[in-house]
């Protein structure tokens, strides 16, 4: 099994990420995350050759499809209002 999520790796996932203390094959994945979310999603061929460094070719594509789900799925919550944490099915 992987080593278990800390809260200073939760943190540094959420700082500098040029300052994280985090694996480069995390970093690299959370900097893909950062362009699949942007305004403007586009993988340069630099960056292309630094995924190659750290996943196979199937690692990136499970990687960007998980990506898109919780992307997808944050903007379906945010345009109907729902905030998970409070949210309850309505009174009948």
């Amino acid at each position: 099994m992987g080593k278990r999520l800390q809260t200073t790796d939760v943190d540094a996932a959420l700082g500098d990420l040029d300052d994280a203390d985090l694996p480069a094959a995390t970093i690299t994945a959370l900097r893909l995350a950062d362009v699949l979310t942007s305004d403007d999603p586009v993988v340069s061929p630099q960056f292309q050759v630094e995924l190659a460094e750290h996943f196979s070719d199937r690692q990136i594509l499970e990687l960007g499809a998980a990506l898109a789900v919780a992307s997808g799925w944050q903007r379906f919550i945010e345009a109907f209002g729902i905030r998970p944490d409070s949210w309850s099915p309505p009174a009948s």
